[in-house]
């Protein structure tokens, strides 16, 4: 029986909150570079009654994007899509942060964009690092929109001997999800589908508790205690925002980004937190 289908990238737990919101009664292509966390978040889900499937997908390779997008197509119509993969400042060189986070994120974009059935929507979850980067000319952020997929790493501005530090990278990766989130909403319209993302803080993750234990540990502490909330995030919150968007209430929402920090940018900006 054909299902509608789901493709979920990234094994971690804001792709598991977003799939247990809106994963019911769909068929969910959950991919991961790594088998082993896909297989366990699979397993999560499986047991709580969702239909989930898990390949080995690695998204700084188009191939690999391609199969999973082709293997979602074999189960039915694709009418969700939630890109929750990625690598931090602390997991990854450089290069790979660009390869992963920048290349990545914008052809899961495209090739979903080229399946998604009408009224299907899609989620990209990018980081309020992008935020408290310096602002990029009006050219560099055209050419993160715009510039086509297996050209964008050759950009000038995104060679390594420009780029200061993994951290710069992650900032550059997340501002150009948010721009080609834009550029591919008018993209997927065209099909009748919306396409937005989400900036989060700093939110409870393996992910981050790998930031807390890093080089820059006493930087993230320092961010959520002098936040307005005073404290992270969870995986169920930035969900809520997920849920909103992906909902028939959302229906006039695409192409946007909401920034989802507990105030960490306002304070960085004009708070306690301003550098």
């Amino acid at each position: 029986m054909s299902k509608e289908v789901m493709i979920v990238t990234g094994a971690g737990q804001i792709s598991l909150a977003i799939a247990r919101r809106m994963g019911r009664g769909k068929k969910i292509i959950l991919g991961d570079k790594s088998k082993e966390n896909a297989a366990a978040i699979a397993d999560i889900l499986t047991k709580a009654g969702f239909d989930v499937e898990p390949v080995v997908m690695d998204m700084s390779d188009r191939a690999s994007i391609q199969a999973m997008v082709e293997k979602a197509q074999s189960c039915g119509e694709v009418t969700a899509m939630v890109c929750g993969a990625g690598v931090s400042p602390s997991q990854a060189p450089i290069e790979v942060i660009l390869k992963v986070d920048l290349y990545g994120t914008a052809v899961l974009m495209e090739e979903v964009g080229k399946v998604i059935a009408r009224g299907g929507v899609g989620v990209v979850i990018s980081s309020q690092s992008g935020h408290r980067m310096p602002a990029l000319t009006p050219e560099q952020d055209r050419a993160l929109a715009m510039t086509p997929t297996e050209e964008l790493l050759s950009l000038d501005f995104l060679q390594p001997d420009k780029i200061r530090d993994t951290l710069h990278a992650y900032q550059l990766a997340k501002r150009c999800n948010e721009k080609r989130t834009m550029y591919e909403a008018v993209r997927w319209g065209e099909r009748g589908a919306r396409i937005n993302d989400i900036a989060p803080g700093i939110i409870v993750t393996p992910l981050a508790i790998d930031e807390f234990n890093g080089p820059r540990g006493d930087f993230y502490k320092n961010m959520f205690a002098k936040c307005p909330a005073g404290r992270p995030g969870t995986a169920d919150e930035i969900a809520d925002v997920a849920e909103l968007l992906m909902s028939e209430r959302a229906q006039f929402i695409t192409g946007a980004t909401f920034l989802v920090d507990g105030g960490a940018t306002a304070s960085f900006y004009y708070g306690p937190l301003q550098p």
